[in-house]
């Protein structure tokens, strides 16, 4: 409690760090009204411009926020907190539905994959001072978004989707800046943009993606970037159709100053159509990622963007990592050009399952969504209640928490561990942890 710990430090910097260890070790827990910035001020025997300053820093980190009258606080979930850690471990003899990884049976066999690429590596070692991005990888990625409408640009080699949007927001926002994200939405996003000082801006969406009145409305009110999963969004199966698209392009071209961030992480695992948004603002990037499709521990998206976004990414990707590992965007390519994987196979699979879900479901008066990808999201009116009770019945799901941030409450089921058998006792299980609900627009 405030009362117990005393804030100490002369500057800025001595009073911000000061509340940080205390958020850091406990001590300041969340919620925590902090002091009046001329209180603390008088307490300490400082300009009160000192404390402003000092608050900003702190609001700037994501450690505190400010509203208005009611003062600064410590963040209700500080930035160093990761969604992830509000998960639900699976007892012993329990499915677990709530990790959101793919169907390890539909990821395709690597060894002669890697042992192409360590056959080309033999040949001619990979050396400081070449180009960061393999050229048979580049071109393979350029052709598979040149056929789907995706805008010229250079490319770049990230280490998934997330790094890839990391990289771009540092690149053109500053502490401070809002950024415009899906709600619910992508809950590594969620806590991303925080932990960069940015603020997140929540956008409703319904089963097409983002609302477009909401994107004009957070756009107007200077959202510096927009964030918008493509397909198979997470946590709700949404996908950007043709006409919420062309809805979407029309609000994006009134504010050309505006980064947007397009995540096609579906890519290869969804048999709908990709509507890109890209091109419209002055600033943009598209992110896709190899995941899903092919194994998450590969650590491979391609990005590719405007000129100036893109040379940003590499510069600092330059000073950092360097690259991503040649070898593995070589064994990637062997992946592609051999057709390890079926991706309309792979689409139906989980297909099958998520629909076949969410129409038991709707069939036992429980609101479902899941248009594409693997997730299927299940607005609850007791989040808590519901992932207890099915836990209770043998069936480990994600909370919606995870996902939310001013959203109605829900929880998540990952339909890749499902077989058809599951679908029936899975759905009398929802339903009874659930109960019947009217239907919920989520937006």
């Amino acid at each position: 409690m405030l009362e117990e710990y005393r804030i100490v430090g002369r500057r800025a910097s001595e009073i911000a760090a000061s509340v940080e260890r205390a958020v850091g070790s406990g001590e300041l827990a969340p919620g925590q009204v902090l002091p009046p910035m001329r209180e603390l001020a008088a307490r300490l025997e400082v300009n009160p411009n000192t404390v402003a300053a000092a608050y900003r820093t702190l609001r700037e980190r994501g450690v505190i926020e400010t509203a208005g009258r009611r003062g600064s606080r410590v963040r209700p979930r500080p930035a160093s907190t990761a969604r992830g850690s509000l998960r639900v471990e699976a007892p012993p003899g329990a499915r677990d539905l709530g990790e959101g990884n793919p169907d390890p049976a539909l990821l395709p066999p690597l060894d002669e994959a890697f042992a192409a690429a360590t056959r080309a590596y033999a040949e001619r070692p990979g050396m400081y001072g070449e180009v960061p991005v393999d050229p048979e990888f580049a071109a393979l990625a350029r052709a598979a978004l040149d056929a789907d409408g995706v805008p010229a640009g250079p490319m770049a080699v990230t280490s998934g989707s997330l790094d890839a949007i990391e990289r771009v927001l540092v690149a053109h926002l500053k502490p401070g800046d809002a950024v415009a994200v899906e709600d619910p939405g992508w809950g590594s996003l969620l806590d991303l943009v925080p932990a960069l000082g940015l603020r997140p801006v929540p956008i409703p969406v319904d089963d097409e993606g983002p609302l477009p009145d909401a994107v004009e409305e957070a756009l107007s009110a200077g959202a510096r970037a927009l964030v918008v999963t493509d397909r198979a969004q997470n946590p709700t199966g949404a996908a950007v159709g043709a006409a919420r698209a062309a809805d979407l392009r029309r609000v994006l071209a009134g504010h050309r100053g505006v980064l947007l961030i397009e995540d096609d992480h579906g890519h290869a695992i969804v048999d709908l159509p990709l509507h890109p948004l890209a091109g419209v603002t002055d600033r943009w990037a598209f992110v896709r990622s190899v995941a899903k499709a092919y194994g998450p521990d590969l650590r491979v998206a391609v990005l590719t963007g405007d000129p100036v976004t893109v040379d940003r990414v590499l510069g600092r990707q330059g000073l950092g990592p360097g690259w991503v590992s040649r070898l593995l965007q070589r064994a990637v390519a062997h992946l592609l050009t051999s057709g390890a994987v079926d991706t309309g196979a792979v689409a139906r699979s989980y297909g099958e399952r998520r629909d076949a879900l969410v129409r038991a479901l709707k069939e036992r008066g429980v609101e479902a969504h899941g248009r594409s990808g693997m997730n299927v999201w299940v607005p609850v009116s007791d989040e808590t209640g519901t992932v207890a009770r099915l836990l209770g019945a043998g069936w480990a799901v994600a909370p919606g928490a995870r996902f939310r941030v001013a959203a109605p409450q829900g929880v998540r089921l990952t339909v890749s561990p499902l077989t058809a058998a599951d679908i029936e006792p899975l759905a009398d299980a929802v339903a009874a942890a659930a109960g019947p609900l009217r239907p919920l627009n989520y937006g």
